[in-house]
């Protein structure tokens, strides 16, 4: 068309190498690197590929194109359209989504605001005695609206304070004092943002999963399952033994105290009979 650039055959050569890239695997994923440094994403990127967990860097728009020439093919690859935004690197592997996530959550770490950040929770600071000289340093603490004081010759902070809200901005006074005080409320590493695998789209949310409370959960459900199983004495590989032990010790009880002889209740009958005569000899005295 007239007046239209054409798109030199190095970008289209490297979208389409993207976009082939996407469908050799099952797994795409877009994640995050804002904020992350030069030195440590070369590092992450590298112990990743280590582990088959390759992320290429591209700009925006290569990813959207590639994005959009590879849902072509397989249309399931649409919704991630919408997390190509900010700084952002694409990631192809094998493997189960949820475990990917946590994989990724590890390579996060936390770091001190330097001011300007939007808080991404609240930022709570405990009440302590602080290392701070007593001085300048109390009025610079007060004026940035956390509660110092002097007590027996040391700066303590008086009780908890909440002093930047989730979604609020940390000024840069704040961040100074936040890191003086060895509190780093932000993070940094790299953050993904959704995945599909195969047919399946997975947000972020999605796979944030606690899996330390689903395995508790998980153990919980087990633990109550078996004894609801007991109790109606169902029958499985997990119950048998228990079920054939409880039985077992239930007729043994019955025995003894019908006073039914055999190999098992021979020694607690005559130990109940010893008892018996035991307490009848106090009573008669003789």
């Amino acid at each position: 068309m007239p007046g239209r650039e054409a798109v030199p055959p190095a970008k289209l050569e490297r979208v389409e190498a993207i976009a082939q890239t996407i469908l050799a695997r099952p797994v795409t994923g877009l994640v995050g690197i804002r904020g992350v440094p030069a030195a440590a994403l070369q590092r992450m990127r590298r112990e990743l590929r280590g582990r088959q967990r390759p992320i290429a860097v591209a700009p925006n728009a290569a990813i959207r194109h590639a994005l959009e020439r590879a849902a072509r093919d397989r249309p399931s690859l649409a919704p991630l359209l919408e997390q190509v935004q900010d700084q952002t690197a694409i990631l192809v592997a094998d493997g189960n989504p949820f475990a990917l996530y946590q994989e990724f959550l590890r390579t996060r770490s936390p770091t001190p605001a330097r001011g300007g950040e939007i808080a991404p929770a609240d930022i709570l600071v405990p009440a302590q005695t602080t290392n701070f000289k007593p001085g300048p340093i109390v009025g610079e603490l007060q004026h940035a609206g956390f509660p110092a004081a002097i007590e027996k010759g040391k700066v303590v902070l008086k009780k908890d304070t909440l002093i930047v809200k989730a979604g609020d901005v940390i000024s840069r006074e704040v961040a100074g004092m936040l890191t003086r005080l060895d509190i780093f409320p932000l993070e940094v590493g790299l953050a993904l943002r959704g995945v599909v695998d195969g047919e399946t789209f997975y947000p972020a949310r999605v796979l944030a999963v606690d899996l330390d409370a689903q395995r508790a959960e998980l153990a919980a459900a087990a633990r109550r399952a078996l004894g609801l199983a007991l109790e109606i004495g169902y029958a499985t590989p997990s119950t048998v033994p228990l079920l054939v032990t409880r039985a077992h010790r239930r007729a043994l009880a019955l025995a003894v105290a019908a006073g039914y002889a055999t190999p098992e209740t021979i020694a607690p009958l005559f130990a109940q009979a010893i008892r018996a005569a035991a307490a009848v000899q106090r009573i008669t005295g003789t």
